[in-house]
This record gives structure tokens, C-alpha cells and sequence, in this order.
């Protein structure tokens, strides 16, 4: 295998595009995110990448709160103009035909009701980056679709049919090739 040296780059791809919701349930607004991740599992926390010259910018710094809505199949154009468009000029949820809801503990803070699972996120440190902001913040409550949940009640991710984002290009996730932790599970024995 022959690499090229390229100069540093965001190559970290895919990724997941989310629609993030802020703003409030009276003027609601919903700015496509690319740069987002999950950074602590106790305390629940995730991080979003923000450029401050972005309307939403100032909603999620004044309110202290946004929610980060997975995109299904069924959404990537509202993801696509979502990005694209500014909620400065346009209402984002009426020109998409997408409906905000209260969150089910930061009830002043717009979810997707389209989206199959929404987190709550209440900011905790905003850091200057250079073109961007890293907004940290804490999981308040994850809403889930119950479409979702199998008869037993566990999370089946799959049946949400999520997208990814990768070098310019919205695509579905695939085939499931493992489970976490099959490359060390021991065979059962046939008897």
C-alpha cells in the first residue's frame, strides 16, 4: 500500500450529521451539525463544533441548551438545507414541513418530533477553537422513538435507518458486521 503525505486536514470521516434544535418552542431553530461526539459516559457528555458567525451560535450560548436530533433515510434533505440555510432568513422547521416538541426535562428546549431519538444537552464549558467553538455538554434525558425497542425494551439502533456523512457524500449505514466485543468472545462448543 502507497500513502501520500497530505498537510493536516478534518479527515476524521464518516461521521454523523445531526440536526441540532435550539432556540425556543415559540421560535425554534435547527442548524445541521457535522462535528459532534460523544466525550464522557459518567457524567453522560457530547460535544458540538459551532463557528460563532452562525445564527444558532448565540441561541445555544444565551439558553445554555440544544438537543442533538439523529437523521434517519427520511430526513438527509432536511439535514442537507438544514446546513446550508440560515435560520436568520428562514424558518427551517416550517420550510422542511418538521415540527418541534418540548423536551421531556428541558421542556423550554426544542427536540425534532421527527427525529427517532433526541439528546437533551445542557451546555457546561464553551471553548474557543479558531473557526470553531466546542460546545461541552451534559445529557439531561434522551428521548426514544419506542419503535425502537424490542419486546425485552433494549435499543435497536438499526431499525432507525441513521445516516452518515462522509467527504461530501450523506450516506445509510450498512450491514452489521460484529458486536462490540466479538473478536475475544469464546465459541460455544457443539456438543
Amino acid at each position: 500500500m502507497s500513502k501520500q503525505s497530505w498537510k493536516g486536514s478534518t479527515l476524521l470521516n464518516p461521521e454523523p450529521p445531526v440536526l441540532v434544535s435550539c432556540g425556543s418552542l415559540e421560535k425554534p431553530n435547527l442548524i445541521t451539525i457535522g462535528w459532534t461526539g460523544t466525550i464522557c459516559t459518567q457524567p453522560s457528555m457530547v460535544s458540538i463544533s459551532v463557528r460563532p458567525e452562525r445564527y444558532s451560535y448565540n441561541l445555544i450560548k444565551e439558553s445554555g441548551e440544544f438537543a442533538i436530533n439523529l437523521p434517519t433515510e427520511s430526513l438527509v434533505r432536511a439535514v442537507d438545507w438544514c446546513g446550508v440555510r440560515s435560520g436568520r432568513e428562514q424558518d427551517k422547521f416550517e420550510a422542511m414541513g418538521l415540527h418541534a416538541a418540548p423536551g421531556s426535562v428541558l421542556t423550554g428546549c426544542p427536540i425534532l418530533e421527527e427525529s427517532p431519538l433526541s439528546l437533551e444537552c445542557r451546555v457546561t464549558q464553551v471553548i474557543p477553537l479558531g473557526s470553531h467553538d466546542l460546545f461541552l455538554a451534559e445529557v439531561a434525558a434522551c428521548d426514544v422513538d419506542e419503535a425502537l425497542l424490542d419486546e425485552t425494551g433494549k435499543l435497536c439502533l438499526s431499525r432507525a435507518k441513521l445516516i452518515v456523512y462522509s467527504h461530501g457524500e450523506y450516506l445509510a449505514l450498512g450491514r452489521r458486521l460484529g458486536k462490540f466485543g466479538f473478536s475475544v468472545r469464546k465459541k460455544k462448543k457443539r456438543g
